[in-house]
C-alpha cells in the first residue's frame, strides 16, 4: 500500500467514527477533568477564519502537557465546528515512545488524525513523517507542531530550541499560514504529564505568513526562529499582564 493511500484511509476511518470520539473528548475535558478554557471565542474565529481563507495553516504552540495537542484542539473549535469541517482536525506528531508504545495505544493515535515521530530517530525517518504532514496540508488540512520539539523542562518558551522542522514544512508549502497558540494553566509553573483536575487555561492566538529569503537549511531555520519569536512574545505579554 502506498504512503498516500495510507494516509487517504486513516483520514477517513477517522472521519468515519469522529461523531464518536469528537464528542467523548470533549465530554472528557468538560466533566471528567472538569477544564475550563478562557478566550476560546476569539480563539476560535480566528481559527475559523483561517480556515475559510483556503490556505495551508499549521499550528504552532508551546509544549508544556502531554494532552497540549486536545486543549488546543478544544479552544480552536467546537463539536459542531470539527463535524462540519474535518479537515480542521489538526493532524498532529506525537512522539512514538509516549503515545505509541503498545497495540491499543497505536490503534487510538491512529484514529485520532496522528502521526507518530521517533524524536530521537534517523533524519530520513524523521524528513518521511514531515513529508506526510505536508503532503495532507497540501490537501486541505490542517497541521499541529509544537516548535520546541518536546515539552519545556523550564516551562517557558526556549528560543533557541526551535526544530528545524518546523520551517521546513513551512517552506514546502507557498501561502501557508502559521497560527500560533499560546496555552497555559493558571496554576502551572512548569511541565508536567497531566494538568491538573478543575485547571483553568489560558489561550491566546497570533496569525502570520513566514518569509525568509534564506535558501535550504538556513531558511528553514529562519522560519522556525521566526515562530518562536512570535511564541516568546506571547508568552512575555501573558506574564505582563498576570504578575
Amino acid at each position: 500500500m502506498s504512503v498516500r493511500i495510507a494516509l487517504w484511509l486513516q483520514r477517513n476511518l477517522s472521519r468515519l467514527i469522529s461523531p464518536l470520539w469528537i464528542p467523548l473528548c470533549v465530554f472528557v475535558m468538560t466533566y471528567i477533568f472538569r477544564w475550563k478554557i478562557e478566550g476560546a471565542k476569539s480563539s476560535r474565529a480566528e481559527y475559523s477564519r483561517l480556515r475559510k481563507a483556503s490556505v495551508p495553516v499549521l499550528i504552532c504552540a508551546n509544549h508544556l502537557t502531554k494532552l497540549d495537542s486536545a486543549l488546543i484542539g478544544w479552544a480552536l473549535g467546537g463539536m459542531t465546528f470539527y463535524l462540519r469541517d474535518f479537515g480542521a482536525v489538526a493532524w498532529n506528531l506525537p512522539a512514538r515512545e509516549h503515545f505509541a508504545y503498545s497495540w491499543w495505544a497505536r490503534i487510538a493515535v491512529y484514529l485520532l488524525k496522528c502521526i507518530p515521530i521517533d524524536r530521537g530517530g534517523s533524519r530520513k525517518g524523521i524528513a518521511q513523517v514531515l513529508s506526510k504532514l505536508t503532503w495532507l496540508m497540501n490537501r486541505g488540512e490542517a497541521g499541529l507542531v509544537f516548535p520546541e520539539g518536546g515539552r519545556s523542562r523550564t516551562g517557558r518558551v526556549d528560543v533557541q530550541s526551535a526544530a528545524y522542522g518546523v520551517g521546513r514544512i513551512i517552506k514546502a508549502l507557498p501561502g501557508c499560514r502559521v497560527l500560533c497558540v499560546y496555552i497555559r494553566g493558571r496554576s502551572q509553573d512548569s511541565w508536567s504529564d497531566l494538568p491538573k483536575r478543575g485547571e483553568s487555561f489560558f489561550v491566546a492566538v497570533r496569525s502570520f505568513e513566514p518569509k525568509s529569503d534564506k535558501g535550504g537549511l538556513r531558511g528553514s531555520v529562519d522560519i522556525a526562529e521566526q515562530v518562536m519569536m512570535h511564541l516568546s512574545a506571547m508568552e512575555s505579554s501573558y506574564f505582563d499582564d498576570h504578575a
